[in-house]
């Protein structure tokens, strides 16, 4: 079966200083990547040119069923620090604008408002619905823009570090959350926290500037000279700890 995203020698440039160059990357039905690497080395721009968002300079992405970029049936999530807390808008609404990434349409809007009230209610912030998002705390915002991904009923699910600025109880729920959701839709998943998401994610993909796909959730140092991975690995006990150095590429 064909993937759902087959990206082929993207480049991608700002300024015509490349930001990403000749990556290369198939996602699947279920699939479960985990992006990790350095602030700055592509990985946001990665998101944003496979959500149509940035054009690239060179190289393809295809999308199967070839569907237009509003309807193609994907769910996002993106970094709540950049976002406009002043604009007057309710959990509520926040929720429902989701739907314009639906590849089929609610048949009405009550049948939409009562997918995202159930989608609260299932995160459990149903009692916040009447609120302005900038009342919300950050943990709150990850929730509610989580059901918003997830009003379309995606096929691939996008994350953006959705670990910032949420609260420790919430982030074993999150993955708790997407690791069902990956039993019905694949999931991108950017973070730097990968001591956490290997024990959740199937591959790993490190970008900075280009990509290197591990196709595996195991990362050993040997793994990481090959790939030239700017991870070095400490383990204290079973927990694994994790920082990130900078990529040299010849």
């Amino acid at each position: 079966m064909k993937p759902l995203v087959d990206i082929q020698h993207l480049t991608v440039a700002y300024d015509g200083e490349p930001v990403l160059q000749e990556v290369n990357l198939q996602i699947a039905d279920r699939d479960f990547i985990g992006m990790i690497g350095p602030n700055g080395g592509g990985k946001t721009t990665l998101l944003k040119a496979i959500l149509g968002l940035v054009k690239p300079l060179s190289g393809t992405i295809v999308f199967r069923d070839d569907l237009p970029r509003t309807q193609r049936p994907f769910g996002y999530l993106p970094q709540v620090k950049h976002l406009d807390k002043k604009f007057p808008i309710t959990v509520t609404d926040v929720v429902r604008s989701g739907a314009l990434m639906c590849e089929k349409p609610f048949r009405n809007k009550r049948e939409e408002l009562e997918k995202a009230l159930s989608l609260l209610d299932e995160m459990g912030v149903a009692d916040i619905r009447h609120k302005a998002i900038g009342e919300l705390s950050g943990g709150q915002m990850q929730r509610v823009f989580l059901c918003r991904a997830l009003l379309s009923n995606p096929r691939l699910l996008i994350l953006d570090e959705p670990d910032t600025f949420v609260d420790n109880r919430f982030e074993g729920e999150l993955y708790e959350k997407l690791r069902q959701l990956n039993r019905e839709m694949a999931i991108l998943l950017v973070s730097h926290d990968v001591g956490t998401i290997s024990g959740y994610v199937k591959t790993i993909a490190c970008v900075n500037r280009f990509l290197h796909y591990h196709p595996s959730n195991i990362i050993t140092a040997r793994d990481l000279e090959i790939y030239n991975c700017p991870l070095q690995i400490i383990f204290h006990g079973e927990v694994p700890h994790t920082v990130l150095k900078t990529h040299h590429h010849e």
